[in-house]
């Protein structure tokens, strides 16, 4: 855990946010600045700045998983997800972290 960084600090309870959705490796939570009527951020609750700093293949795998279990349990078919890398890339906190926007529930 990086204890600098506020997806850390959410993702391991230091901050109490409440969970959409949560595997033993992630957390999914509402967006505080939303995109979109449904922006939720999917985050492994372990400290990688960016995608291209996790190899973990496992975690990749249970991040789409986390996707995909959350659009599922909120009945969303039509969504769009974002992976911001890099500050050239948009991405504002350096903690890796899936975007899901969805219009609404489907």
């Amino acid at each position: 855990m990086n204890e600098d960084c506020i997806f850390c600090k959410i993702a391991n309870g230091i901050i109490p946010t409440k969970f959409v959705y949560e595997s033993a490796n992630t957390v999914v939570f509402n967006d505080i600045n939303p995109k979109a009527p449904m922006h939720m951020l999917v985050v492994p609750k372990k400290h990688y700045a960016t995608l291209n700093d996790l190899d973990d293949k496992e975690l990749m795998s249970e991040l789409l998983q986390s996707v995909k279990e959350v659009t599922k349990k909120l009945n969303i078919s039509d969504y769009k997800t974002l992976i911001n890398t890099g500050k050239g890339a948009g991405q504002e906190v350096f903690h890796l972290h899936i975007h899901i926007l969805a219009d609404k529930k489907s």
